[in-house]
């Protein structure tokens, strides 16, 4: 997690802010803790460490200030000088710091800085700096020419990083790039008697991530849990603050299985104090783990076991296996959330008043401005609904079922359920 997550409630966080689960408060939910925590970022993490000259010793200072640029969003004439300033030095500083700044440009700066970045694809060495400026450059190209040049380019790059599944999806990125992607019908993962014995929690996406998701649950006998005039269902989130791709850590929530492990309770404060739920990919632990067989132990790279959690006539669809790269690729630590962040940052966005996050599922929780206290979670009855359905201990599916430029529905999902057999 990044280290600005862990002091973004400037330690200010106290236990009430983690009271008991059921009446849970967040006193810096309160109208005047918020605009004391906004100034802060403002003030301190943006302008105070943007303002230090920009040294070896001083990149953790203007990586804070870059994240914090992008989670409220913020552009003004000096902020955008100190962003170009940092862009023609990122040649010359740390791997960690053209990360983080390559972030920031993929969220706040689309096509602005491409010669730049350019520069920088071509000359390092790092999987991980190549992908996310392989991926800057992808979203910048407006002729299938530049897309052959970049195709070209990454390749011949890609020799340097053998084996590298970083370097391997951003060229898949690039050959797929423009073409209209068709997902097999989803009623497959609807059916009964897929992965039975297991409770389900599954993410119904939308290929751009700036629409939310629909989150379902399924218990161990294959039966959807309803309520009492329909299929349990709320919205959920699964974009990230970068919207990089979900194979990239701090990406969008990449798509394919999770194995879902528990619920816990997350000490971060954007987070805040309702269950989440634990999931984990390939690659975090064994196959055992994953898995849940014991012969497996030394299997957990063998992407046919992955293949075959799937439906027949999903096992061959790349974007599915998403999870398993993403887990070879190093992400961790992806779990299913509610928040604490102000909505106010994200006003007009197709998502508002949801959050985004670095890479998490998230819910929409809403807590009064004046004592902090929980006035809504969509996070709660999501956890309830998987206490109902058996436990959270099973399997979490999300899938990008269409391209179409609207948040999912319940009723997209209906006829799906129907045709499964479901009631």
């Amino acid at each position: 997690m990044r280290k600005l997550l862990l002091v973004f409630i400037i330690a200010a966080t106290s236990i009430e802010n983690f009271a008991q689960p059921a009446a849970p408060v967040f006193k810096d939910a309160i109208a005047r803790n918020r605009e004391r925590i906004y100034n802060h970022l403002v003030q301190n993490t943006i302008t105070k460490n943007l303002s230090v000259p920009l040294t070896d010793s001083t990149e953790d200072m203007w990586e804070d200030a870059f994240y914090a640029l992008e989670l409220i969003r913020q552009k003004n004439i000096w902020v955008n000088q100190k962003v170009k300033f940092a862009v023609d030095d990122m040649l010359h500083r740390s791997i960690h710091f053209q990360r983080s700044l390559l972030e920031l440009l993929f969220s706040n700066y689309q096509e602005v800085y491409s010669p730049q970045v350019k520069t920088l694809f071509e000359n390092t060495i790092d999987p991980k700096i190549f992908a996310i400026a392989g991926e800057y450059l992808l979203n910048a190209i407006n002729t299938s020419a530049e897309k052959n040049a970049l195709l070209i380019l990454a390749k011949k790059r890609s020799g340097i990083f053998p084996e590298s599944p970083h370097s391997s999806q951003l060229i898949h990125n690039i050959i797929h790039y423009g073409k209209k992607s068709i997902t097999p019908s989803f009623q497959s993962f609807l059916k009964k008697d897929y992965l039975k014995g297991n409770t389900l929690m599954i993410s119904f996406q939308r290929m751009n991530r700036n629409y939310p998701g629909l989150v379902m649950v399924r218990d161990s006998s294959g039966n959807f849990i309803k309520n009492s005039n329909s299929y349990f269902a709320v919205p959920q989130l699964a974009r990230s603050i970068s919207n990089l791709p979900g194979y990239i850590t701090n990406g969008n929530t990449p798509e394919g299985i999770f194995r879902m492990d528990g619920f816990d309770i997350s000490r971060i404060s954007m987070i805040g104090p309702t269950n989440n739920v634990q999931l984990t990919m390939p690659f975090e632990f064994n196959a055992f783990h994953f898995y849940r067989d014991s012969t497996l132990s030394d299997t957990i790279g063998n992407i046919t076991l992955y293949k075959n959690l799937l439906p027949k006539n999903f096992r061959n669809h790349y974007p599915m296996h998403q999870s398993f790269y993403a887990g070879k690729a190093g992400r961790s630590e992806i779990i299913a959330h509610g928040t604490t962040i102000d909505p106010s940052f994200y006003t007009g966005m197709p998502y508002y008043p949801l959050t985004p996050t670095i890479g998490c599922l998230c819910t929409k929780e809403i807590w009064s401005m004046e004592n902090g206290k929980r006035l809504e979670s969509n996070q709660q009855l999501l956890v309830d609904a998987i206490t109902e359905a058996g436990g959270p201990y099973g399997y979490a599916i999300v899938i990008n079922i269409d391209d179409k430029q609207s948040a999912v529905t319940l009723e997209d999902i209906l006829p799906f359920l129907k045709l499964a057999g479901q009631k």
